[in-house]
């Protein structure tokens, strides 16, 4: 009971989702029919994530290195020995290194070491991609043709193109930039099956951009070309390529192997860098160095992820995906407390987020999540045996914010100690994004949905419903005093549905007793 009107339990229902995380969803026209304004309760729900959102970032802490074996093994399943191998690797290449997933050629996991870098430029065109699952190109024993400036015409690359369609080798060609015309011959005989090659932008801009050039050239043991030092692209053989063992690129980002050749010429590269470093003041320049540096000597982690069978290969490379994803979300953003927890810890949040709110229709919204954020807890407690209802209240007695339910031990402890934590990244992306979902279904006349089976079959026949009802007249509005609020309701949502005799309505009363109201 509101001062505005009667907050029905029943008028929002949970949808079927696959993921842990699920919240129930606000049923529109259920929320229509009983005549709430629904653009006030999405403004209600939004403002109440924004809150939260807030809320968690005061609660979040950074992860500690001991702490990401923890993070990740949750992720993957509670497998701890997963957990390890992704901590270990993101330990020998740093928390901005580059961790990378293969699939193994034995049946155990391993975690390999390689060298190589890492940048941000993807392909050109989605024409050159390889695989078209992944949408990514894939190499191995590659060239690098390297050039400091824009190519503007095809001829000047086909001495180069030539050489790599008659030796059959793959080219990924690297340049400031490269028009339309000089890269659609490139394209059309990659198409053709004639060539294998990529296009991609250098990385950044101006000097910068010369110097990420210089890098990639000496890892792969390439030569940069330019005009101003009298090479020209139409000249050159082959002979100023470089070598890549293996090289990814997505539409975002390029991650080159080097085959080691160039391993004395990379550390050589790293000391002059080094020692630039010491002698700069600025400090922008000392952070642009610094990640040169990282990028050099930072490494490749390879995850090897080896199965007996391509099902299981498939359901493990998933699982170390999400744990791996996992740990760079916790490392970006930090760790809470996990098991459902920390939106319990949230909800207690919601009434003095509510004080705040324009209206009453408002609050309703703020309501509705609140009672969405207890969803995970109980769903963990139900999938161990436990009635959620008395977790929940059992661990918002407790005051003590890590305090809560460990389902794989069926005790309550200290969760952060018990290393069941979540990513805070995660957990922000599960509250937006749950608001942001429930908005569009309150503001849509219609909603196309996968296997949703929502069936109204109304419990009460109209007699009973009747018999049930007390109706009075109050300034022309129809005020319905029942024995049984949900039971009547889904009867209700039913009859609407058939345009019956009912028609619920909101009304302004001070006074109004419902028997059966949690």
């Amino acid at each position: 009971m509101t001062d505005g009107g009667v907050l029905i339990e029943g008028s929002f229902l949970q949808l079927k989702s696959h993921h842990t995380l699920q919240m129930p969803m606000i049923l529109f026209f259920q929320v229509v029919s009983a005549g709430m304004n629904p653009v006030q309760i999405a403004r209600g729900i939004e403002k109440t994530a924004n809150a939260l959102v807030s809320e968690l970032k005061l609660i979040s802490r950074q992860v500690e290195d001991h702490e990401l074996a923890h993070v990740a093994a949750v992720s993957a399943g509670n497998d701890y020995a997963v957990g390890k191998m992704i901590s270990d690797a993101i330990q020998q290449v740093g928390r901005k290194g580059v961790v990378k997933i293969e699939k193994g050629k034995g049946t155990e996991n391993s975690l390999e070491m390689v060298e190589g870098m890492q940048f941000e430029r993807g392909y050109l065109s989605p024409y050159f991609v390889t695989d078209r699952d992944k949408m990514i190109v894939e190499f191995h024993n590659c060239k690098f043709l390297l050039v400091d400036k824009k190519i503007t015409n095809p001829k000047e690359m086909f001495k180069i193109l030539d050489s790599a369609v008659k030796e059959k080798y793959p080219v990924v060609i690297v340049a400031e930039d490269i028009e339309k015309e000089a890269l659609a011959p490139v394209i059309r005989n990659k198409l053709k099956g004639v060539l294998k090659a990529a296009a991609i932008k250098a990385p950044a801009f101006g000097e910068r951009k010369s110097h990420c050039l210089e890098d990639i050239a000496i890892l792969t043991g390439g030569t940069v070309i330019r005009d101003d030092m009298g090479i020209t692209l139409d000249r050159v053989g082959k002979e100023v390529l470089g070598t890549a063992s293996k090289v990814v690129i997505t539409k975002d980002s390029t991650y080159i192997v080097s085959d080691g050749s160039t391993r004395e010429a990379v550390q050589k590269r790293v000391s002059q860098i080094q020692n630039l470093v010491e002698n700069t003041e600025e400090t922008f320049q000392k952070k642009i160095l610094n990640e040169r540096i990282a990028r050099l000597s930072g490494g490749i982690a390879i995850l090897q992820v080896g199965a007996q069978t391509q099902v299981e290969l498939k359901d493990k490379q998933l699982r170390i995906e999400d744990a791996l994803n996992a740990t760079k979300a916790a490392i970006e953003e930090g760790v809470v407390v996990g098991g459902g927890c920390i939106l319990l810890r949230l909800s207690e949040k919601v009434d003095s987020i509510k004080n705040l709110l324009d209206n009453q229709e408002q609050k309703i919204g703020a309501e509705i999540f609140k009672r969405a954020l207890s969803y995970p807890t109980k769903l963990i407690a139900k999938n161990a045996g436990v009635n959620g209802s008395v977790v929940v209240e059992k661990v918002l007695l407790n005051n003590d914010t890590r305090y809560g339910y460990n389902a794989a031990r069926n005790s309550y402890e200290d969760l952060m100690k018990a290393g069941i934590m979540d990513p805070t990244k995660v957990v922000r992306c599960c509250l937006e994004h749950a608001a942001s979902v429930a908005k569009v279904f309150l503001t849509s006349d219609a909603v196309v949905v996968d296997n949703m089976d929502i069936k109204f079959k109304p419990k009460l026949t109209r007699k009973k419903i009747q018999s049930l009802t007390k109706c009075f007249n109050a300034k022309h509005y129809w005020i319905i005093q029942l024995a049984s609020i949900q039971e009547l309701w889904s009867s209700f949502a039913d009859l609407l549905l058939e345009r019956s005799l009912f028609k619920v309505v909101m009304v302004q009363v001070k006074e109004m007793v419902l028997s059966d109201v949690g």
